[in-house]
């Protein structure tokens, strides 16, 4: 086997090893101690249920949306946004 195939399948390895899995109703009872415990180590939780992963606790990056909710940057909201639609005046930003 080559060098490089070696050096994938240890990258391979060390990335499934990292991830610790949990049964979801595990979690519910550990979750304080997990989070302690990912800001410690920066190791990454796999929470199932049934078997099946459905989410990931992993360390925190850091990093910010880069507008709130996902909003495009130059959307502004102005005015009642419940009100009925028929009295909403449309504005379009430049």
């Amino acid at each position: 086997m080559t060098t490089f195939a070696t050096m994938v399948i240890n990258m391979v390895s060390k990335a499934v090893a990292a991830r610790q899995t949990i049964q979801a109703s595990e979690f519910k009872a550990k979750c304080l101690a997990l989070m302690d415990d990912v800001a410690r180590t920066g190791g990454v939780w796999v929470v199932t249920k049934n078997g099946r992963p459905i989410a990931e606790l992993r360390p925190y990056s850091g990093k910010r949306a880069g507008s709130p909710f996902g909003l495009h940057p130059k959307l502004a909201i102005t005015g009642d946004i419940v009100a009925p639609m028929d009295d909403i005046e449309w504005k379009v930003l430049a």
